[in-house]
């Protein structure tokens, strides 16, 4: 995947051959942040100006820019399964948000192994 990462902030990118030009956006915020360069230095920069220019604009508006994780999300699983891990995670000496992020991590790193 075409990913470059600034502050935090994470910009998928792609090459159009017709204009012979990469481009990208932002991802996972709700305002709209693109950047574009002909090499991938120019991407890298671009990115960065890009992310600079939001900050200082959500600055001058006085509104709080979006974050690119907070770092916690809720997960809605079956009772069931809350229970069997929870179990786990008793048993391993964890607590039950250790158990999982680590669970999590082992997974990402696997998926990421594998592709």
């Amino acid at each position: 995947m075409n990913i470059l990462s600034y502050k935090g902030y994470q910009g998928r990118f792609e090459y159009d051959p017709d204009a012979d030009v990469f481009h990208g956006e932002v991802l996972h915020m709700a305002d709209v942040v693109t950047f574009q360069g002909r090499s991938v230095d120019e991407l890298r920069e671009a990115l960065a100006d890009s992310v600079e220019d939001y900050l200082e604009f959500c600055g001058q508006q006085g509104k709080e820019p979006d974050k690119p994780y907070s770092g916690r999300f809720n997960v809605r699983i079956a009772p069931e399964l809350h229970q069997l891990i929870a179990r786990q995670a008793a048993a391993s000496g964890k607590s039950l948000n250790n158990w999982v992020a680590e669970a999590l991590g082992k997974a990402s790193e696997s998926q990421e192994n594998s592709s």
